[in-house]
C-alpha cells in the first residue's frame, strides 16, 4: 500500500512538472504574440522568471528523491534555452578596441532624485562627468522650471538637443542627448502617445553618419497607490477577493499599455528599415521586459546589445517588487557592441544607467 501510495505521489509531482515545463515555454515564447492582438497574454512574460524557479525546486527535488526523472525538468531547460538566454544573458568580458564609443541610456526620473535626493541633478551630473561617455541619451530630460541642467550640459558636452515630446495638463517629458559629436538633424519618429515618443538625432562621427534613436515607449501608467497594493499582494498582505480584484487591475493596465506599445515598436522600427544604409543605435526606455514583443520585434531589426554581450538578469528598474530590465539597447550591423551593462552604482533615478561601447564596423 505504501509503495502504491509513493508511487502514485511521484507520478503526480511529475504530471505537475512537466505541466510546469509546458507553461514555462508557453510564457517564454509569448513574446511572439502581437499585443494588440493578444493584451492581457502579451503581459505573460513578466512571470517567465517564476517558472524558472519553480522548474528549478523540481529539479532539485528529483535529484533529491529520484534522480532518473531529473530529465523533465533538464529537457524543459533545454527547449526554453532561447528565451533563458535572453533573460540570463552570459557572456564573458570583452577587451574594448581604442576607438570604441561609450554610450549611455539613462531615465533620470526628470531629475527628480529618487526620493532619495533633494537635488537629483547634482548626483547624476556628477556620474556622467565621471563616466565620460560619448554619447549620453537621457529620457525624461526635463527641467522646465531649471533651466541650468542644460547650461551644465553645455560645460561637458559639445553638442547638446533636447526635444520636448509631450507637454500637455497632465504631461511634461522630454528626450535629450549630450554628445562630443556634432548633430546635423533631428526629427521626431511620429506614433500616437499623450506623455511618451522617440527621437532621432543624426551624428557625424569620423566622416560617418550615424543614427542615434531615443525613445522612451508607453509607460504603464501604475499609480503609487497600484505599486502599493502589488507589493501587498506579493507579501501576502492582502488576500481573497482583494487580491484578485487588484491582480485583475494591474493585468488590465498593462495590457493596455502594451496594446499601446506595440504599435510605437513598429513605428520606430519602419524608421530604422527605411535608414538602414546608416549605423543605426536604437535606445531608452521600453518600459517591457526581456521576454516582451518589444524587445523581440526590436531584435528582428537590430542586435540586442545587452543578450549579445552582456551578462545576468541586468536589472535595469529599481523599484521593490518590479525588478525588470525594461530599458534596452539595440544597434544596427554596421556597429560591434561591446560589454553592455546596467550600473546600479548611481541610485538617484527609479533606473540605473545602461552602458554599452560600439565599433563602427569598416566598410569594405
Amino acid at each position: 500500500m505504501i509503495k502504491k501510495l509513493k508511487t502514485f505521489t511521484l507520478q503526480m509531482i511529475a504530471g505537475a512538472n512537466m505541466t510546469t515545463v509546458i507553461v514555462m515555454l508557453l510564457v517564454g515564447y509569448s513574446d511572439r504574440l502581437y499585443p494588440a492582438d493578444h493584451p492581457l497574454l502579451s503581459t505573460a512574460g513578466m512571470t517567465f522568471p517564476i517558472f524558472l524557479l519553480i522548474n528549478m525546486a523540481f529539479l532539485f527535488f528529483w535529484l533529491v528523491f529520484k534522480w532518473r526523472m531529473a530529465w523533465i525538468p533538464v529537457v524543459g531547460y533545454v527547449f526554453a534555452y532561447v528565451p533563458i538566454s535572453i533573460y540570463f544573458p552570459v557572456n564573458s568580458r570583452q577587451e574594448l578596441p581604442e576607438d570604441a564609443l561609450k554610450v549611455i541610456s539613462y531615465n533620470v526620473c526628470t531629475y527628480g532624485g529618487n526620493y532619495k535626493y533633494e537635488d537629483g541633478f547634482g548626483p547624476i551630473l556628477d556620474y556622467l562627468r565621471e563616466e565620460k561617455a560619448d554619447i549620453v541619451c537621457i529620457q525624461e530630460d526635463v527641467d522646465s522650471w531649471r533651466r541650468y541642467v542644460f547650461k551644465e550640459y553645455q560645460k561637458d558636452y559639445a553638442y547638446n538637443d533636447t526635444m520636448v515630446i509631450a507637454n500637455n495638463p497632465t504631461s511634461l517629458n522630454a528626450l535629450g542627448i549630450h554628445t562630443r559629436f556634432p548633430i546635423v538633424r533631428r526629427e521626431r519618429i511620429n506614433y500616437s502617445s499623450v506623455a511618451n515618443g522617440s527621437a532621432a538625432w543624426w551624428l557625424q562621427i569620423d566622416g560617418d553618419t550615424v543614427i542615434v534613436v531615443n525613445n522612451h515607449f508607453e509607460s504603464c501608467h501604475l499609480t503609487t497607490d497600484d505599486r502599493q497594493q502589488y507589493r501587498q499582494i506579493l507579501h501576502g498582505e492582502i488576500s481573497g477577493d482583494s487580491a484578485r480584484q487588484g491582480s485583475k487591475q494591474l493585468l488590465v493596465k498593462l495590457a493596455e499599455a502594451n496594446s499601446k506599445r506595440c504599435g510605437q515598436i513598429d513605428a520606430v522600427r519602419r524608421y530604422v528599415e527605411e535608414h538602414r544604409q546608416y549605423p543605426v543605435i536604437v535606445c531608452g526606455d521600453f518600459n517591457d521586459s526581456p521576454i516582451s514583443y518589444s524587445r523581440h520585434a526590436m531584435s528582428k531589426s537590430l542586435t540586442d546589445c545587452f543578450v549579445e554581450t552582456g551578462k545576468g538578469i541586468g536589472l535595469s528598474y529599481n523599484q521593490k517588487a518590479f525588478s525588470f530590465r525594461i530599458d534596452h539597447f539595440f544597434c544596427s550591423e554596421d556597429l560591434t557592441p561591446y560589454n553592455c551593462e546596467i550600473d546600479s552604482r548611481i541610485d538617484a533615478s527609479d533606473h540605473y544607467p545602461l552602458i554599452c561601447w560600439l565599433k563602427i564596423r569598416q566598410k569594405h
